[in-house]
This record gives structure tokens, sequence and C-alpha cells, in this order.
């Protein structure tokens, strides 16, 4: 049977004296580039060029995250293939429930700007910024 930790790691709601510690759950964005493995790839780069990110990421019907799009990794060729023929499998996630200040410092520790926050079944949740965490830590 589920318990508080699967809860937590589903970004439920939570109250209480220990609710209020920054988590990358409570700091996602949910505005990130979604695509389906079958959109053409120039359709998913004209997107993440009017997004704040410098990728988008392939999801199925389900909305479990298949893998990432990298503007910066297509090429001309790239441009009317689907993007799930160019994506890069199993990007590294984080579960909501990790506390900003950990997430913060994986993400420096590799120098990575962003965090891809999914459940722990693999539905894409949104992303959260390493900026976002770190202020918040």
């Amino acid at each position: 049977m589920p318990g508080k930790v699967d809860w937590l790691a589903h970004n439920l709601p939570v109250e209480g004296k220990r609710a209020t510690p920054p988590t990358a759950g409570r700091l996602m964005r949910d505005d990130v580039v979604r695509c389906a493995p079958g959109d053409r790839v120039a359709d998913v780069l004209d997107r993440i060029h009017d997004s704040p990110y410098t990728f988008g990421l392939v999801t199925d019907d389900d909305g479990h995250l298949l893998g990432r799009v990298r503007g910066s990794l297509c090429s001309e060729s790239d441009r009317e293939r689907a993007a799930g023929e160019v994506m890069e499998l199993d990007p590294s996630t984080v579960r909501p429930h990790r506390s900003a200040e950990k997430v913060a410092h994986r993400l420096a520790e590799k120098d990575f700007r962003w965090a891809i926050v999914t459940t722990p079944e693999g539905r894409l949740l949104g992303v959260v910024s390493r900026r976002d965490l770190e202020q918040a830590g």
C-alpha cells in the first residue's frame, strides 16, 4: 500500500509543520515544450525557440517521459524527421519531493541549468531551474 513518500513523490499537497521546506515539485514549472514521438522536429524546434528552454520533452499519450530533444543537437537535416528519431533516451530526472538544496547541489555538480521532474512511474510533471532551487534553498 502506498505511503507518505509515495504521496510526496507524486507532488500531492501536504500540510503541517514539515510541509514548508522547498522541494523540486513546489518550485517546478509545467510550461516546458512537450511533444509526441511522431511530431516533426521542425515544429518542435519552433516551439523550443519560443520557450525559455533549449529543449523539448517527448512523452507518450499517458504523459510518460520518453526522451529529450535538444535544439542545439538538431541539424538542418533533422528538421523533417520525427522527434522520436532524434531524441535522447532516458534523460536524468528527479522526484518532486526532493529538497531544493539537494537538487540544486546535484545540478551544480554537473553544471546543469534544469532538472526534469517526474513521478516514480515516469510521468512528466515539469522542470525546475537550478537558479530557483538555489534561491529557495
